[in-house]
């Protein structure tokens, strides 16, 4: 089994998933910036050129929520099984986490990778930030009753993996405080703690974003 990774991006969800699974696996790093995600050898197993792909049983499966999907299913563990009253609420948090993600991506994009800065939309940035604290709120309100995203841990906490890093350098995490709490019992967890040890340095060089005048 083979993760291909980089570090602090949306494969962060399942290298931690596979360390709370306990699989073995070893994890082929690229990068966001030197071309390689658009090799034909990466292409290949990720038709969009996007990170996370996953070899496994024969085949690379790629994008995240399928991979998550994939590996619950394959072992029996860490999602709720058909006919499971906590079956959709899984679904749905899975892909809220992509969403959520999607926004981190763009704000990713505009405070990390544009060059020059003249390029960047400031009104972008800004919708982009309220949109995110639409979902840390949704976040915040689920996580004031509940220590996890089901009643138990779960796949769809891992799904997380990458936002509970990425949120609070745009927003306050003393605005959403049951959310915050949520990232600290997450990040503490042995096998977040060895997937991050295995491949989890992270893309920012700052601890919080602000956002620029105009």
């Amino acid at each position: 089994m083979r993760l291909h990774h980089v570090p602090g991006s949306r494969s962060v969800r399942v290298l931690w998933l596979l360390e709370e699974l306990g699989l073995e696996y070893d994890i082929r790093e690229w990068s966001l910036t030197d071309g390689s995600l658009r090799s034909a050898d990466f292409i290949a197993m990720s038709p969009a050129g996007r990170i996370p792909a996953l070899e496994i049983d024969g085949r690379a499966i790629f994008e995240s929520a399928a991979i998550v999907q994939y590996l619950t299913e394959r072992e029996g563990r860490l999602a709720p099984p058909l006919g499971n009253g906590e079956r959709a609420d899984f679904l749905e948090w899975i892909s809220f986490a992509e969403t959520q993600g999607n926004i981190l991506q763009a704000l990713n994009i505009q405070h990390i990778f544009l060059r020059p800065e003249s390029a960047r939309s400031v009104p972008l940035m800004k919708l982009d930030t309220k949109r995110l604290g639409v979902t840390a709120r949704a976040l915040d309100r689920h996580l004031v009753s509940s220590d996890t995203l089901l009643s138990e841990f779960s796949a769809a906490d891992c799904m997380l993996g990458f936002n509970i890093d990425a949120v609070f350098r745009f927003l306050s995490a003393a605005d959403y405080p049951a959310f915050a709490a949520y990232r600290d019992r997450m990040t503490a967890r042995p096998a977040y703690q060895r997937a991050m040890e295995r491949g989890g340095a992270s893309m920012y060089a700052r601890d919080f974003y602000e956002l620029p005048d105009g």
